[in-house]
């Protein structure tokens, strides 16, 4: 079994913490892994994004052409990956930031309102986490319960007051992801 993921916003929106948290989470479950963040040189604001690959087998290499899954935090990141998931993967849009829906019909689409439901968790900055349980409920190989405990021990000292809130993220996105499953 292989995964890759990409996770793609603006910088300060997390999407590098997202993906450092799934690699954290998959050592702890004994998985193989590889991080590879990318961000532009304006950081804040600028653009960020990190490939993430799960296995368990030795992986080859960090470069992915096709990944299994895909979080589009804002348009241009959408722009930029829809064409490149894989085809039967996942692309999970941000449908707070992001006005259009995806085109392509041989992936399954999870649209996520990820900034709205982390303002009403109480942080917008928990959107990262929304869209990454979604993510993880419909592709796996990780359970929200595991990204849960492994955040506990990797949240920095100065946000543990937000992990409570961040846990509830978590299981917002992939409680979301469920229903659409459902629904459709």
């Amino acid at each position: 079994m292989q995964k890759e993921v990409i996770i793609s916003g603006f910088g300060g929106q997390g999407a590098l913490f997202a993906g450092q948290l799934l690699a954290y989470t998959a050592l702890e479950q004994g998985l193989h892994v590889t991080w590879f963040p990318s961000y532009g040189p304006e950081m804040r604001g600028g653009t960020a994004h990190c490939t993430i690959i799960l296995g368990d087998e030795e992986i080859g290499s960090p470069v992915v052409k096709n990944p299994t899954g895909i979080i589009v935090m804002n348009i241009p990141s959408l722009e930029k990956y829809e064409s490149l998931v894989a085809s039967g993967g996942y692309l999970v849009v941000n449908t707070s930031l992001v006005d259009r829906n995806p085109e392509r019909d041989d992936i399954e689409v999870i649209l996520v309102p990820a900034v709205d439901i982390a303002e009403e968790l109480g942080d917008k900055r928990m959107a990262n986490l929304v869209l990454l349980g979604a993510l993880m409920d419909r592709m796996g190989p990780l359970r929200i319960d595991q990204i849960g405990d492994s955040l506990g021990r990797h949240i920095p000292e100065h946000r543990r007051n937000l992990l409570k809130a961040n846990l509830k993220a978590l299981a917002k996105g992939a409680e979301l992801a469920q229903s659409q499953l459902q629904a459709a």
